[in-house]
């Protein structure tokens, strides 16, 4: 009897996490990455959910949503939460990674699972037959972008994302800079914070709002439109002269050791690699050109003479309208056994888009077998996430992280303490998780 097959396209964060949940089911996978053969604006290797932006995974405590999202992930055998668990750095109450040895783990898994081949090929059409999953981001290319587009029959919508700056940490004036987490989570010195004083922070603020951008020139959008939660810095900017202080350079939680006091404003650096050299500029995408990002940044007391290893970039993201395509297995309504999963379907974030790729590769895997598609509960931030994208408004649909706004209220009298609240949401979330998966996946979960 010939081994149950699946097909997915893409070896990003979706494709990575959906071919590793198919192929730990028992399914033969055959995974194809287009790059180094084809390549794309942003991406700089052809390691496989190679991290184009920030090297932040975001919170990791349940009091938050995203650090639930991660939690039901990991019991449920992520393999990007084991490889970046396994690749964390210092970073505060938050998960970051070595983002190079991150994405050399989940390669080197893949690539020994004796169930997954990989084909470095592009693939310009959906497979007409077969179960298969397409994971290609939101920087698919123009051929398969167009064959998507043709077989929804939606005009595929978009907006624009940018990535934060990095700094050769030896450039750095350490004589300048202090090391602290905001309110000493964490390690309680996981961040380098280069404090600005009042006229320190207006120098830059001018700066910035003159500085000369690179826009991308797509005659297709009448206008750019920027995800809320990724903003460029000089976007931020032009919202008011204390709207960076009270956002990316807040100075709370943060006391400057040799004055003892909090600075008017501070930039922080996060530690970017397992080696402590590379350091990424927080809460700092930008549309700035190359040059004048140079010129700009090196206004931050400590960065006068730093080196940039690699400067900020803005690239265009496409998604699809998900409430009218997608069931919230993943699955397409006009095509059983076609599955879309990761960005391209509408949630923003590495994890949310990993999410994607473990509900689509578990459901594929179960299409192949033989079985019925299965919808997380709502209860869960897995569940929640999936049918948001695919019931919200399609009209007004929007690329959207996890929260726990997406999640149903808690039963019983309010919770006034809103992190008593966030906390009993995660635990109810955790407890049906608990209940539901062994019977429905027929899975043990990871320990807690």
């Amino acid at each position: 009897m010939e081994q149950p097959h699946i097909t997915i396209i893409g070896a990003g964060l979706a494709g990575s996490e959906a071919a590793w949940q198919a192929a730990s089911r028992g399914v033969k996978v055959t995974l194809y990455e287009m790059r180094p053969k084809v390549t794309t604006a942003v991406h700089k290797t052809d390691l496989f959910s190679e991290l184009v932006c920030s090297n932040s995974l975001r919170g990791a405590s349940l009091e938050n949503a995203v650090g639930l999202l991660k939690e039901e992930m990991r019991r449920l055998g992520s393999l990007i939460l084991r490889e970046a668990l396994t690749h964390a750095v210092p970073a505060g109450g938050a998960l970051a990674v070595s983002r190079t040895d991150f994405s050399e783990g989940v390669t080197r898994a893949l690539l020994q699972h004796p169930n997954i081949t990989v084909l470095r090929e592009e693939i310009r059409e959906i497979p007409p037959e077969g179960v298969v999953v397409v994971a290609t981001g939101p920087l698919t290319s123009a051929p398969l972008g167009e064959a998507i587009q043709r077989f929804t029959g939606e005009k595929a919508l978009s907006f624009y994302d940018a990535a934060a700056p990095i700094v050769n940490i030896e450039t750095v004036n350490m004589e300048k800079v202090f090391r602290m987490s905001r309110y000493g989570k964490g390690g309680g010195e996981d961040y380098l914070n280069c404090p600005m004083s009042k006229e320190e922070y207006e120098t830059f603020y001018q700066a910035l709002l003159t500085a000369e951008r690179a826009m991308p020139h797509n005659p297709e959008d009448e206008q750019v439109c920027y995800f809320e939660g990724c903003l460029p810095i000089e976007e931020i900017a032009r919202r008011g002269p204390d709207a960076l202080r009270y956002g990316p350079l807040k100075p709370v939680g943060l006391i400057d050791p040799r004055t003892g006091r909090r600075p008017w404003a501070v930039v922080q650096l996060r530690q970017d690699n397992a080696a402590g050299t590379l350091y990424n500029l927080v809460g700092f995408q930008t549309s700035l050109k190359w040059g004048e990002q140079k010129r700009v940044f090196r206004l931050i007391p400590g960065l006068e003479e730093a080196e940039f290893e690699r400067y900020g970039v803005i690239h265009r993201n496409t998604f699809m309208k998900s409430p009218l395509l997608l069931h919230p297995t993943g699955e397409s309504r006009k095509r059983p056994g076609l599955f879309f999963a990761g960005q391209m379907t509408g949630v923003e974030g590495y994890v949310e888009s990993a999410a994607g790729g473990l509900v689509a590769g578990i459901n594929a895997a179960r299409r192949a077998l033989g079985q019925e598609p299965l919808v997380f509960p709502r209860e869960t931030a897995i569940g929640s996430l999936l049918h948001y994208i695919t019931h919200a408004d399609p009209d007004h649909f929007q690329p959207m992280n996890i929260a726990f706004g997406l999640m149903p209220p808690l039963e019983g009298p309010p919770i006034r303490d809103k992190r008593a609240r966030k906390r009993a949401i995660s635990e109810r979330a955790l407890k049906v998780l608990a209940e539901w998966a062994p019977e429905a996946l027929g899975v043990t979960l990871a320990g807690e």
